[in-house]
């Protein structure tokens, strides 16, 4: 007979990993902190308003795809391709840039800036592809029993790349474009993983590849809750219970076997197995009290961005804002040099604006506007008063105003605003950091902690902070790589 699974979260990587166990027999259930599932991926409804609270799109919907085949389910929900994937709006031109996955008709608006523009971003994205196509399979999506195993897999990737282990994401990007606006543009991506192209490291520009050329970027029908309403009603057909405003406190061990965890009303929950779906640093120190993982280490590693996010319903239209927006300004370098240290300026030149009701028109009432707005700023080591958060907010509101000239604040109707502080209180975030530990060198295949304890060995990880790393797609693949863990499991 299968053994019983705890599930410690329900975020996405918790909620795919319960149901990958539950179709394969194991009984599982699942406890949850706050009182719906989907962790970062979650929605809030006010005012008649529906908001995303986190990710606004993915990629690698393959890996989704692979998902559905490996439970034996139809997709849990729908989605659509993207194109263009976004715009970018500079503050030193009224100029919008559409990125298009049309190589070509790209090109075309980069005809004053950068005239050999397709040329270079045909070569560009190229190395990018071999990147893609001599790693991700063979380092990516492998689990690991040590270190000496990764850096034997490291040795099977194409020697041709090894030079750009030496590069950071930006110094990459200007080998091939040579304008300002290319550049940056280009070195978007590096965001979405939390940090900046000047401390990404240059193996991600492979992310360009997989923007244009390989998968793309997607919209979910309805919003991005709807992966999470899809996969908990499958959940669900499996008898998989999600016990809500359930918080681990405590635990009881028994040598190298954890019996127990305790939650915040002193009940015990047992199984034979846990996957913790928090955040595999944190809950390592928080709960295990294990050394190396202490406040005072946690510090010390190198955390993904701290956001503010801001949910507004306007009561008007916006036709002249496309679905996915990112406004910089004029001192990308300053500015991401600075983001995740410095809480002295109010000039915020990077943020995106995601109108949710553009393409998902029940998620406002009628003539109205769903709005989200996300902004990195420096996490709690840096920035750990945030009374001046409305300060900070009105200049954002402000900027876009200019931006779109048309002034939003009359507006408002409905505004909630989340930062640092309140990420990191409801979903266990060391010191807010928004996407968990970030993926320099030193923190990533087996130099992020692993995916199975390092003295228990019936508990399990999975997420953001555990291998392979951040983002939705990354984290279906952990999932996959922890139910190999456990198959393997030996009572």
């Amino acid at each position: 007979m299968k053994k019983s699974v705890l599930v410690v979260g329900a975020g996405i990587g918790g909620l795919a990993t319960a149901l990958r166990l539950a179709k394969r027999g194991y009984k599982v259930e699942i406890i949850e902190k706050n009182s719906q599932a989907g962790g970062r991926l979650n929605q809030l409804k006010k005012d008649g308003f529906t908001f995303d609270t986190g990710p606004s799109f993915f990629s690698m919907s393959y890996e989704f795809k692979e998902f559905a085949k490996d439970c034996n389910i139809e997709m849990p929900f729908k989605y659509m391709a993207l194109d263009p994937l976004y715009t970018v709006n500079f503050s030193r031109s009224p100029k919008t840039y559409r990125l298009y996955k049309d190589i070509h008709k790209l090109a075309e608006q980069f005809k004053d800036v950068e005239p050999d523009f397709e040329i270079k971003m045909r070569k560009y994205l190229k190395n990018g592809k071999a990147l893609f196509n001599d790693t991700v399979d063979i380092v990516i999506k492998e689990n690991y029993n040590s270190v000496l195993a990764y850096l034997i897999t490291l040795m099977k990737v194409n020697p041709v790349h090894l030079p750009i282990l030496f590069r950071n994401f930006w110094q990459q990007v200007c080998r091939y474009f040579s304008s300002d606006d290319a550049r940056e543009i280009i070195s978007l991506v590096a965001f979405f993983l939390g940090r900046t192209p000047f401390d990404t490291p240059a193996v991600y520009t492979l992310l360009s590849y997989t923007e244009f050329e390989h998968d793309g970027y997607y919209n979910v029908e309805g919003g991005m809750y709807k992966i999470v309403e899809g996969i908990v009603e499958e959940l669900r057909k499996e008898n998989v219970t999600i016990t809500y405003n359930t918080e681990i406190v405590d635990f009881v061990a028994n040598g190298r076997k954890l019996d127990c965890l305790v939650d915040q009303n002193n009940r015990q929950w047992r199984s034979d197995i846990v996957v913790v779906n928090s955040d595999a640093a944190s809950f390592r120190g928080r709960i295990f009290k294990r050394p190396k993982f202490s406040m005072e280490k946690l510090d010390k590693m190198e955390w993904t961005m701290g956001p503010l996010t801001i949910y507004l319903g306007l009561k008007c239209k916006l036709p002249q804002v496309e679905h996915h927006n990112y406004y910089l300004g004029d001192n990308f370098k300053e500015y991401a040099n600075k983001v995740f240290q410095s809480s002295g300026t109010l000039q915020k030149p990077y943020y995106y604006v995601n109108v949710l009701s553009r393409n998902n028109p029940g998620c406002a009432p009628e003539g109205c506007e769903s709005l989200f707005f996300v902004c990195p700023v420096p996490d709690l080591r840096f920035k750990k008063n945030w009374d001046d958060k409305d300060e900070i907010v009105n200049s954002i509101l402000d900027d876009f105003s200019k931006r779109i000239n048309q002034d939003i604040l009359p507006e408002i109707v409905s505004k909630t605003i989340y930062t640092p502080v309140d990420w990191q209180n409801q979903y266990n975030l060391h010191r807010g950091s928004g996407l968990g530990l970030s993926h320099k060198m030193m923190q990533i295949g087996a130099f992020r902690p692993t995916n199975f304890d390092e003295v228990f060995k019936n508990v399990f990880y999975v997420g953001a902070s555990t291998v392979p790393g951040t983002g939705l797609p990354i984290t279906m693949i952990s999932s996959k790589l922890v139910v190999e863990r456990i198959e393997k499991l030996k009572y």
